[in-house]
């Protein structure tokens, strides 16, 4: 006779508690030993951790994309308010002044870098 105790499947309050360890920064087999601790068998553990692991990756790289994506229009579009006020103070008789959107390009480019940043770092 076996003194195996085979684990129980998975239930929402184990999602839960996984979710709290991931957002805490512990590591898979961390959160794997804690589930099976709670009664969860391997592999209801493992499946556990993978699919929040894979809800993370998917969620940091959506946040980068979109940080890439509002950095870039704000660089452009300071460059550009930069670029158009430039040239009608450069046709206007005896000069004129223009507008360096310098903080809309440099807030644009961290942006941007910062979702550059996070996409390789979610690889």
């Amino acid at each position: 006779m076996s003194t195996a105790v085979a684990g129980r499947a998975a239930n929402q309050g184990d999602y839960s508690h996984a979710a709290v360890l991931v957002r805490e920064g512990k590591s898979k087999a961390d959160i794997i030993a804690s589930l099976i601790g709670q009664g969860l068998d391997t592999a209801s553990a493992t499946n556990v951790v993978e699919e929040l692991f894979s809800v993370k990756a998917k969620q940091v790289t959506a946040a980068a994309k979109r940080n890439m994506l509002v950095g870039a229009l704000w660089c452009i579009g300071g460059t550009v308010v930069t670029v158009i006020t430039y040239q009608a103070a450069a046709n206007h008789p005896g000069g004129g002044s223009y507008v360096v959107a310098w903080g809309a390009i440099i807030f644009g480019a961290f942006q941007f870098l910062r979702g550059v940043f996070q996409s390789i770092g979610n690889r």
